[in-house]
């Protein structure tokens, strides 16, 4: 049954229900994770609202603090899990005859820069709550790692991809083999590198997210001193070359802790769900020019933005901490 043709549907088809990472290692937040929390809970409040959310908890405390939280419109679920990052470390679920089947890769703390103790075996444990059989792939991936269209296309990069810190020395013909293989893609656009200080290695769910079929949105550059200006201009003249219809909207600029460094606060990273578009905000000034460029782009959903400054400290957003759950349509 698992050699059936497999395919992974896109974000904005029927979820069944949106799992949500839960932080439980306040060493991994700088030693306080109480804000990160706070923005995880008004997100999972909000999606609750369109479909089943469950939070995956890794251990006792991390649970009760859930519960206290948003027990009241979540399911908490104990799990296993590192961090909070289900986008990389839960299964990918492709759908197809017989029904839905979880994908799983091998986790390697992208490219070893950060392993937690639990974040190998969450994918499997997703997997089992949701009663879904697993099929393992003897692969580095994660799930941020691509993005498709639901007819044929998948966006990664290169940077990602194809770093040495992933699986040695992957060429562009054995990865897209390997894509068509698990999710049934038939064509791979390849981008080079991502935000810059992006500890995934340049991510594509950061950069450039399908919103339809053949219809890619991805940032222009914003304000003067925004330090991806030219890696952004370069992403949306790759997807333009690449024959797709492109739309844009504002970056959220520099983004910074205090000391000047950039770090890789995107307006792309949001969650797509049934009947909503959640999106993370930093500064006010461009995230309210994103959101209102992102409304017309999704037609019979809302555009909700919300705070992830916090969340954002632990390095990523509302993208990087979910994992839908598609509706099976065999």
């Amino acid at each position: 049954m698992t050699d059936t043709p497999r395919f992974l549907p896109p974000e904005w088809a029927p979820q069944s229900a949106l799992w949500c990472g839960w932080p439980r290692l306040a060493d991994e937040w700088g030693g306080d994770f109480h804000g990160a929390r706070a923005e995880i809970a008004a997100f999972a409040r909000v999606a609750a609202g369109f479909l089943p959310v469950k939070l995956a908890a890794g251990s006792d405390e991390a649970a009760r603090s859930a519960r206290e939280a948003v027990g009241d419109v979540a399911e908490i679920i104990e799990v296993p899990t590192g961090d909070i990052w289900l986008r990389d470390t839960g299964p990918i679920i492709t759908t197809g005859q017989g029904g839905a089947q979880a994908e799983t890769f091998r986790f390697n703390g992208w490219g070893g820069k950060y392993l937690m103790q639990g974040d190998t075996d969450t994918a499997a444990a997703v997997a089992g709550v949701e009663g879904i059989r697993v099929r393992g792939h003897d692969l580095v991936l994660e799930g941020g790692a691509i993005d498709v269209d639901g007819e044929g296309r998948l966006l990664t990069t290169r940077q990602c991809l194809l770093n040495p810190n992933r699986n040695g020395d992957w060429t562009e013909a054995a990865a897209e083999a390997a894509l068509a293989g698990a999710f049934g893609v038939d064509e791979v656009i390849w981008l080079g590198d991502g935000l810059l200080n992006d500890h995934t290695d340049g991510h594509v769910d950061n950069i450039a997210r399908f919103i339809a079929p053949g219809h890619v949105l991805c940032q222009h550059p914003t304000g003067s001193e925004d330090p991806n200006a030219e890696i952004l201009l370069a992403i949306e003249d790759r997807l333009r070359t690449a024959g797709l219809m492109v739309s844009t909207i504002s970056s959220p600029g520099h983004i910074h802790f205090g000391d000047g460094a950039p770090v890789p606060a995107s307006h792309m990273n949001f969650t797509i769900t049934n009947g909503a578009v959640i999106v993370p905000t930093y500064d006010e000034r461009f995230s309210l020019v994103a959101l209102a460029q992102l409304k017309p782009l999704f037609p019979g959903r809302k555009v909700i933005g919300l705070p992830a400054l916090n969340i954002l400290r632990g390095g990523g957003s509302f993208h990087c901490m979910t994992r839908e759950i598609p509706s099976n349509p065999f």
